[in-house]
């Protein structure tokens, strides 16, 4: 069964949200774990991949959009698919992916912003009234 984890930010932006899934992103990835990032559309998915690129240039995280060539370690998608992914679904999205019960983890990334609240607190209840082990992470 998928474990869920609930990383709570104590920033508003949606920059600090990108930028801690970054980092989370490199961490996970240097652990040899394949990651797939739901974004809701693809100018998010060109504008987070473009983020991978920059976030921090001492590093390299190897990664692209969903299908855009050979299949890389990071990869990210805007649409209902999910390529051979298995590891972690990191959703950056503002619902949940149809497909995240395929993966070993799932990481959602709160902001202190109301709307982002909403629907975290939405997605929250939807893995929990279906049994998913969740774990809340406030940093």
């Amino acid at each position: 069964m998928t474990q869920v984890d609930f990383y709570i930010l104590p920033d508003t932006t949606s920059e600090a949200r990108w930028l801690f899934a970054c980092r989370l992103i490199d961490k996970v990835q240097r652990m040899g774990m394949s990651v797939l990032v739901a974004l809701d559309n693809e100018a998010e998915a060109r504008a987070f991949d473009e983020l991978l690129w920059t976030f921090k240039p001492e590093s390299f995280i190897p990664h692209q959009l969903l299908n855009a060539g050979k299949p890389a370690p990071v990869e990210i998608t805007f649409t209902q698919e999910a390529g051979n992914h298995q590891g972690l679904l990191l959703n950056l999205s503002k619902t949940t992916p149809p497909y995240f019960s395929r993966f070993e983890r799932l990481s959602e990334v709160v902001i202190q912003e109301q709307q982002s609240l909403q629907s975290s607190r939405e997605r929250f209840s939807f893995y929990k009234s279906r049994g998913y082990p969740i774990e809340t992470r406030k940093l």
